[in-house]
């Protein structure tokens, strides 16, 4: 009998400390930051979109993205255009890919708003 209640008593007290573990490593996780939305302008037309930058992700409008301080690569998965973000000067140059050389488009960002 007094088996049986120590066992239950340590069992117990083992599920309090994982419950107890488990949410101080939930409070120990940084915090991650909503996506950065960015206004780009096509300068000929003057038509705007905002594209979704996920820094925690490494993410553009949930396509993976390479993002370093320079610069920000992503490829869209549903057209398969390819995207260069500079983000010194917020140049977006944009490269259609076809099978006649494709073509390249030039646009701004503005990186803060």
């Amino acid at each position: 009998m007094y088996q049986h209640c120590s066992l239950m008593a340590w069992v117990r007290a083992a599920t309090i400390f994982l419950l107890r573990a488990h949410v101080l490593v939930g409070l120990a996780q940084p915090a991650q930051a909503a996506p950065t939305e960015i206004t780009c302008t096509n300068p000929h037309s003057g038509a705007t979109w905002r594209i979704a930058v996920d820094y925690d992700r490494a993410t553009v409008d949930s396509n993976p993205a390479r993002i370093t301080d320079a610069e920000i690569w992503w490829r869209d998965a549903r057209d398969g255009w390819r995207y260069t973000l500079d983000r010194a000067s917020g140049k977006l140059t944009v490269v259609l890919a076809s099978a006649t050389g494709g073509n390249f488009l030039f646009d701004q960002c503005r990186l803060t708003d």
